[in-house]
């Protein structure tokens, strides 16, 4: 379950910056409606097996809890910032702030029992 739920966020984040600077930069109307769909679609997956892992049978405390929080937040500015950038508006605040909030939820991510840097 944790590759899935990795690989998912991985080709959430590629479709993001596809969306996001490519197609939005190019004009591409229609095709970055179609990448936005199969987007929202991926936070579906990344949201189902988020919470698969985490009531995978191991005791919750405040870290999972984080984590879980950090995600959502992830996932709401990278909406943020496509909606913000379809209307022409400046979007600067959000990018920081998800590049922050997307390092800190890896970080913590990793640093959990299931991850990479568990200790």
């Amino acid at each position: 379950m944790t590759h899935a739920h990795i690989t998912s966020w991985a080709v959430a984040i590629i479709l993001f910056v596809i969306a996001a600077t490519i197609l939005n930069k190019a004009g591409k109307e229609k095709s970055q409606k179609i990448v936005k769909m199969v987007l929202r679609l991926f936070y579906l997956f990344i949201l189902v097996t988020g919470f698969l892992l985490l009531f995978s049978g191991v005791t919750i405390d405040g870290e999972y809890i984080g984590k879980a929080i950090l995600g959502v937040l992830t996932i709401g500015f990278m909406e943020m910032i496509l909606a913000r950038s379809s209307k022409g508006k400046s979007n600067g605040l959000f990018w920081i702030l998800f590049i922050v909030v997307l390092g800190l939820t890896i970080g913590l991510g990793m640093k959990l029992p299931l991850g990479i840097w568990h200790f």
